[in-house]
């Protein structure tokens, strides 16, 4: 039985909106006509490293629809797998829909299905993430794509400081590679793999705080036993917009 396939999307800010000529722009824009042209799913489960910001984020929206049916699903999954969970109706904060508008443009390649938007754990736990990923794996099943958005690196602070550097920092290259070896390991290996990415001595010059790095555990528990592979990586000052499929697309 075929499953859709997850991605792990590098998000960026709010900004990429605008910023057409962003190398990450085209490529989200790529990935997002191979969902709807290719992927087809029937809805969108999407975990974001930003649970809390979307309150903040008040002046720009991306048109969607919720559903109560897939939402129960989602929430069943869970329960099923002893995740103590909880539905609340809220809005898509920009971890969603800043990729999600450049992907899925509303007039260019709208995204007609429904989305369900669920949080991470407070903890930063990565074995936690990535049971949480295989509570719901089974949704695959249904045609339901699961997305998991953050950021293979990182570090907001630095990427002030660091406005007049051109090359990227060694703990954005180090960091980036480790995670891709991590990522594409054999499945059986692949959690303990990412573990210990959070192990690393650069991996909290990478991530001062794991939020945006969490998702991609969700993305590889939800894989199973399907191989992830890097789509795609620019590395930029103190940031890496890598992005990453698991699972093949269906011929």
């Amino acid at each position: 039985m075929s499953r859709a396939p997850v991605y792990f999307l590098s998000h960026g800010g709010p900004n990429l909106v605008y910023d057409t000529d962003h190398p990450a722009y085209a490529k989200l824009q790529s990935i997002g006509k191979e969902i709807t042209e290719k992927v087809k799913p029937k809805a969108v489960v999407v975990f974001s490293a930003h649970w809390q910001a979307g309150e903040h984020q008040v002046e720009e929206t991306f048109p969607n629809v919720g559903s109560k049916g897939i939402a129960t699903a989602v929430v069943e999954a869970m329960e099923e797998a002893g995740v103590d969970v909880k539905a609340v109706e809220r809005g898509l904060d920009h971890g969603v829909w800043t990729p999600f508008r450049v992907a899925f443009d509303p007039d260019r390649n709208p995204l007609k299905v429904p989305i369900i938007q669920a949080s991470l754990f407070a903890s930063e736990d990565p074995h936690q993430h990535y049971q949480l990923g295989q509570a719901v794996a089974k949704l695959r099943s249904q045609n339901i794509l699961i997305i998991v958005s953050g950021m293979a690196v990182h570090n907001l602070g630095d990427w002030k400081w660091a406005s007049g550097i051109q090359n990227p920092l060694p703990y954005t290259t180090s960091f980036d590679e480790a995670l891709k070896q991590a990522v594409e390991a054999p499945p059986s290996e692949r959690e303990k793999a990412m573990a210990d990415l959070l192990k690393r001595a650069d991996a909290r010059q990478a991530h001062p705080d794991f939020d945006h790095i969490l998702p991609i555990f969700i993305g590889a528990g939800a894989a199973g036993e399907d191989v992830g592979q890097r789509l795609w990586t620019l590395k930029e000052r103190s940031m890496s917009w890598a992005q990453y499929r698991f699972g093949a697309i269906a011929a």
